[in-house]
């Protein structure tokens, strides 16, 4: 597995601002691992196609084969899944490093286990809250419990069977919630109504309906409820099975190339990507933003694009106008505040180039703009989109170095690669 722990800063250095090239993005994270869950979940052998191969997907994997799941070497042709549809009692501690995807999906499934299970992550999952799921989880009658209402989690459901078939839970939060009680729903005695309350502040949505779409793909069956008493989801008892499942490029990931081209002198393409209309990712919506540029509308509500919005505040620096980013309250609780990580960023590229107003970030673009000292070392709270997204400021600045490169590993591995290929120079920073 990639060691994402602390590296030597890298510089950058982008000749004539120009990058030029194609590239191929690696599977969606989001997807590869609810693949991966729901193939564990399912009777058979599944085999996925297109996979991520990345610290993240590589903790969930691990962890299923410790509960009992075969799953082949992770390569992005082909990983084969076998399962008998239930997970066994591990005989250690699932560690999950930081990966938030796995931290949630799993607690949520290690409830259909017979016997004790504890997760845990590293010091910065342990930040990341969970306890809302538990509180679900607990409402439905499972025993989960965790001291500090994140990691670790402590799961013992010896002989329990879920005793309620309605869940509510705030859509206020993290919508990995409602994709983790999702995707145990099939597999509860009878099913699970997963009830959303306060549904207008319900975040990235698209995410939602990306998990129901792979669920539907290995044979799921739900419907909506929509009334003026309850919103959410009825899903109903059944199992799962699947012998095929083909991964789609990251459009997360696409963001950065997205974006370099639209600060590149000459053009960036992305060779792999299948048909933008047909994709359930939410990040493909941030494509239409950025060619907005440079003249990206005065706000953008980055609710349902989240993880994009590192990528469009850096973009938004060199815009003719200011941006302010709304409905990005949950970027506080990512892999470190992102509010805050990029404001420290850009400010540091040159002071009063972004502005917090409560969890709103304002970015005063400039066309023109240069940084104020020879040199910047961006901090990157061992967060890979801040890493990923603020490369892309040394297409148009000289002095970028960017801390602690390989928490990339997280997501995207092959990042500096790609950069490189694409022309940008990449040294160990003095």
């Amino acid at each position: 597995m990639h060691n994402s722990e602390a590296s030597q800063p890298i510089s950058l250095r982008c000749t004539d601002q120009t990058l030029q090239g194609a590239v191929i993005v690696p599977g969606s994270k989001s997807i590869t691992n609810r693949a991966l869950l729901i193939a564990a979940l399912s009777q058979g052998e599944t085999t996925i196609t297109g996979a991520l191969i990345s610290d993240d997907t590589q903790y969930m994997a691990e962890a299923l084969r410790q509960m009992g799941v075969i799953i082949s070497p992770l390569n992005a042709e082909e990983i084969r899944v076998q399962s008998t549809g239930k997970l066994t009692v591990p005989t250690q501690k699932l560690f999950i490093g930081n990966a938030g995807t796995a931290a949630r999906f799993l607690t949520a499934a290690c409830c259909l286990v017979a016997g004790y299970v504890e997760i845990d992550g590293n010091e910065d999952m342990r930040k990341r809250p969970i306890q809302p799921l538990i509180d679900a989880l607990q409402s439905v009658g499972y025993r989960c419990r965790s001291e500090t209402g994140s990691l670790p989690v402590v799961i013992d459901n010896n002989g329990l069977e879920a005793i309620q078939q309605r869940v509510a839970i705030d859509g206020g939060m993290s919508s990995q919630y409602i994709s983790a009680l999702m995707m145990i729903a099939p597999l509860l005695p009878a099913g699970l109504i997963v009830e959303v309350d306060n549904w207008e502040a319900l975040d990235a949505k698209g995410y939602i309906e990306l998990t129901l779409q792979i669920m539907r793909d290995f044979g799921a069956e739900y419907q909506s409820i929509t009334s003026v008493e309850c919103n959410g989801w009825q899903i109903s008892a059944n199992s799962y099975q699947r012998s095929l499942y083909a991964v789609e490029p990251d459009y997360s990931g696409c963001t950065y190339f997205w974006a370099a081209n639209m600060l590149s002198r000459e053009e960036v393409v992305i060779s792999n990507l299948t048909k933008l209309e047909d994709s359930l990712q939410p990040d493909v919506q941030s494509l239409y933003v950025m060619q907005k540029f440079p003249n990206i509308p005065l706000e953008v509500d980055g609710s349902q694009i989240q993880d994009s919005i590192p990528t469009l505040a850096v973009l938004a620096a060199f815009n003719q106008g200011t941006v302010r980013f709304t409905g990005i309250k949950n970027l506080r609780v990512k892999e470190c505040d992102r509010i805050e990580a990029m404001f420290t960023g850009l400010n540091l590229i040159k002071q009063g180039l972004a502005e917090i107003e409560g969890d709103d970030l304002i970015v005063h673009g400039d066309p023109l703009l240069q940084a104020e000292h020879s040199s910047t070392s961006i901090p990157t709270y061992n967060d890979h989109r801040i890493a990923m997204s603020f490369a892309l400021a040394a297409i148009k600045l000289v002095g970028i170095i960017i801390e602690n490169p390989s928490c990339v590993n997280k997501t995207f591995p092959s990042y500096w690669e790609n950069m490189a290929l694409l022309g940008m120079e990449i040294t160990e920073a003095v």
